[in-house]
């Protein structure tokens, strides 16, 4: 999974970690995959890390479809290898469309015909490009979603910016990735 990493090891686990693994494991994701087992060696870290991923990506108040359109354009940021492999399916069975995640892996302007996945990507993108989002982009997002689905934007890009870094880091791959999104 990661050389960078020592491999671990379910049986030398402590108390923490094996705390951190039933959370995960009995929680909504259900899985392991992603950079779970890369914070695994922080427990405490860990802990904190995927109860907020678990509100950020399943608490929102944005559509799944939303949610995973901001997930991919971190993703396409980041070169986030197995965040992409991870996510692009889940936004695609979600209704993203196909010609928009593509778009958005090789850096280009999508085309948008649903003005929610726009603005999504608009706010993402001024964030990451700008290190702030335009009064008008604020305004809009704010009218439409409300001041705590904003705020709750705001931190799921900013935990799938941690998860990207974490897989980036420790160059990680998901569970059954045998291509990659972008060039490595």
């Amino acid at each position: 999974m990661s050389q960078r990493l020592p491999q671990f090891q379910t049986a030398t686990a402590t108390d923490e970690q094996k705390a951190v693994l039933n959370d995960i494991l009995s929680g909504p994701r259900g899985n392991l995959n992603g950079p779970f087992l890369g914070w695994i060696f922080s427990p405490e870290l860990a802990q904190h890390a995927q109860r907020l991923g678990a509100f950020c990506r399943y608490q929102t108040g944005l559509p799944l479809r939303l949610s995973e359109l901001a997930i991919l354009v971190t993703a396409a940021r980041w070169s986030a290898q197995a965040e992409w492999y991870i996510h692009y399916p889940i936004a695609l069975q979600a209704g993203l469309p196909a010609d928009i995640a593509e778009a958005i892996r090789v850096g280009a302007e999508p085309t948008f015909a649903d003005n929610d996945d726009q603005l999504i990507y608009r706010f993402a993108t001024e964030l990451y490009e700008t290190k702030r989002v335009s009064d008008a982009t604020y305004r809009q997002a704010v009218d439409r979603f409300g001041h705590t689905v904003v705020i709750n934007l705001v931190g799921l890009l900013g935990y799938y910016a941690l998860v990207a870094m974490t897989l980036n880091v420790f160059d990680m791959r998901a569970e059954g990735q045998s291509s990659l999104p972008f060039a490595d």
